[in-house]
């Protein structure tokens, strides 16, 4: 009723400004009636007016960045982050030491990818506001995404510093002392964050950063992932049912719409599994859409997934609710989001609901979760494989297991290979064994590393080849490897190189150590295409066990092992024996081209054939409950 009435009131002043352009006390009450009516835009615009006639009138400055602000904030829920930087760029103008409006312009720039200038937001704020926790904790956000991550760290602790209880800047603290292989005081903090996840469901515990963490369980990632979208996407799937899209099926004989959702359609190894799947898709029973929100990196691996699709639609730029408008106007029939619960995120998407069926897979290893205890799923399928997720394990997921004949992951026999460098270009000694990990250094636990030390002792011409991934993981590495006996010439760094040297450079490796409880994914089947063998321990959740399925599907199942000791056993035995390693390795070559494991076009039909009884069974289903 009272909105009615400012309706009729809003009408009546604007009458009154037709008639009177300058009526200052008209436009005043335009203003206030739309802000009441949460019309802020409008608002704004009233108020932008009002204060080039009454430029000194503080109420007038007052009103307008106050609409400015819930314009901003109004955006940032939607996704329009432009417009949210906008507003909080011509707030500033007026109220510059308003550390409310510094603190909500960073958030917008770090949404549209400004880490510099959101950085400098968040610091303005802190100088004004020295004990905001919250801002000291995107602060170490943006430092993160700039690659400062000593600065970060500190960040963080500051964070927690003024606020113990701020759940997310321990989670961030704890999981990027992982990135530097910082483990001091590792075991009890995550001890902590387990007992949030169980105790405290409105603790903001990132369900990635939680399942790279040691010791903890499939049951636990899958609580973590519940109480993620329960906090996170209950908003989002609540206005679902509002918007309560609608699905066609009276589509016959037609194309089954794959849409494939992703922030990594670019230069990412994502692009090195799926590329050539998305080529080989049979176009006479499906059709194949991309909806990229990444950044158009102009790259070679871009431009081929742009000629690989169908359909290429970029939707950086759109909101939640614009991108799910667009995907549901595609007539998508099955949505499969391949990023996941990674830092790019914009699974909220899904949440929404634009095609009738969601599918998670790739991205993210392991369950996405769901409302009501995972009762209510977020997506309706998992993609795995029988090895990974084996069906007594169904009950670690909220969504239902698709398991695919063979391994899970796909792979890309087009990759680029450079030409093989020296032994001298890649700093390894002449005639050393190599053992190498080049999983990234978060991967990295105590347990794993002082197993590889051992082995280093116990081989003492031999010498560890990790990835360069920061220098302070570097210089924590050497100082851990020298305390346990080992000199530091012994570990040899790689730098970051393009896909295509990385590859060539996997010539030098002997033997291929995993890391655990997080398995090499992507990294190992670089390594068994590059002829090396991978040698995993494998674990009780998903991330655990995606070595071994890839070792499993290329017919190594004697690099598998399941225990630590069993492990380090099994990687003395070869580094002592290297002609049975020369076997394996001649193996891998022979049968590369061959292997079920690098066989594309079999993939592709198995995909299909899922993809194909998903379908079927969701129409099967809606048909029955139509005649019913």
């Amino acid at each position: 009723m009272q909105s009615t009435s400012s309706e009729q009131a809003l009408k009546h002043f604007q009458q009154a400004l037709l008639r009177n352009p300058k009526d200052l006390e008209a436009q005043v009450n335009c203003g206030n009636l739309c802000v009441e009516l949460h019309r802020y835009e409008d608002a704004a615009g009233y108020f932008r007016r009002l204060s080039r006639v009454l430029k000194t009138n503080l109420d007038v400055r007052n009103a307008l960045c106050y609409a400015l602000q819930e314009l901003g904030n109004e955006s940032h829920t939607q996704g329009r982050y432009t417009i949210a930087e906008t507003c909080f760029q011509e707030a500033l103008l007026h109220q510059p030491a308003n550390a409310a409006y510094l603190y909500n312009l960073g958030n917008a720039q770090r949404e549209l990818g400004k880490a510099k200038e959101a950085a400098i937001q968040f610091q303005k704020t802190i100088q004004l506001s020295p004990d905001d926790a919250d801002a000291y904790n995107n602060l170490g956000n943006v430092q993160r995404e700039l690659g400062q991550l000593d600065l970060a760290i500190a960040s963080y602790q500051k964070a927690l510093d003024l606020n113990p209880k701020l759940y997310h800047a321990k989670m961030h603290l704890v999981h990027q002392k992982q990135h530097i292989c910082d483990w001091q005081g590792l075991e009890a903090d995550i001890t902590e964050i387990r007992e949030w996840v169980k105790n405290a469901p409105q603790a903001q515990i990132s369900p990635f950063a939680f399942l790279a963490m040691p010791s903890t369980t499939a049951e636990e990632q899958k609580l973590c992932a519940n109480n993620w979208v329960n906090n996170r996407y209950a908003a989002l799937i609540k206005q679902a049912e509002a918007l309560n899209f609608k699905y066609d099926l009276s589509r016959k004989n037609q194309k089954i719409r794959i849409g494939y959702l992703s922030a990594d359609f670019r230069l990412h190894p994502l692009a090195f599994l799926v590329s050539e799947l998305i080529e080989l898709h049979d176009r006479s029973q499906f059709e194949i859409i991309a909806f990229s929100y990444g950044v158009n990196d102009q790259s070679s691996a871009r431009t081929r997934l742009e000629k690989a699709f169908d359909q290429f639609h970029d939707i950086r730029q759109l909101s939640e609710i614009d991108a799910a408008k667009k995907i549901h106007a595609s007539n998508i029939d099955i949505l499969v989001d391949l990023t996941g619960f990674t830092q790019t995120s914009r699974t909220g998407i899904a949440a929404l609901r634009p095609a009738p069926i969601n599918i998670n897979w790739l991205g993210f290893p392991g369950t996405m979760g769901g409302l009501h205890d995972g009762k209510q799923p977020l997506f309706d399928y998992i993609l795995s494989d029988a090895f990974i997720s084996p069906p007594e394990t169904a009950s670690h997921y909220a969504e239902q297991l698709a398991l695919l004949p063979q391994c899970y992951q796909p792979n890309d026999r087009k990759r680029p290979v450079g030409e093989t460098p020296t032994r001298e270009t890649c700093q390894l000694p002449a005639d050393s064994f190599v053992f190498c990990c080049f999983n990234q250094t978060f991967k990295i636990t105590p347990d794993v590393f002082a197993v590889w030390m051992r082995l280093l002792k116990a081989t003492p011409n031999s010498v560890l080849w990790l990835l360069e991934c920061n220098r302070w993981a570097k210089q924590n590495l050497i100082r851990e490897a020298t305390t346990q006996g080992i000199e530091a010439d012994r570990l040899i760094f790689a730098p970051r190189v393009t896909i295509a040297n990385h590859l060539a450079r996997h010539a030098h490796a002997d033997l291929f150590l995993d890391t655990q409880p997080y398995n090499a994914h992507t990294t190992c089947s670089d390594a068994l295409w590059m002829g090396v063998p991978v040698l995993t321990c494998i674990g009780d959740t998903f991330a655990a066990r995606v070595a071994g399925s890839l070792l499993n599907e290329a017919g190594l199942t004697e690099m598998i092992t399941y225990a630590l000791q069993d492990y380090e056993n099994k990687a003395l035995y070869f580094s002592k024996n290297p002609d049975e390693l020369s076997a394996l390795k001649q193996k891998l070559h022979v049968e590369k081209t061959n292997s079920a494991l690098f066989d594309t076009t079999c993939f592709a039909q198995s995909l299909e054939a899922t993809y194909q009884t998903i379908w079927q069974r969701y129409h099967n289903k809606n048909k029955s409950e139509i005649k019913n």
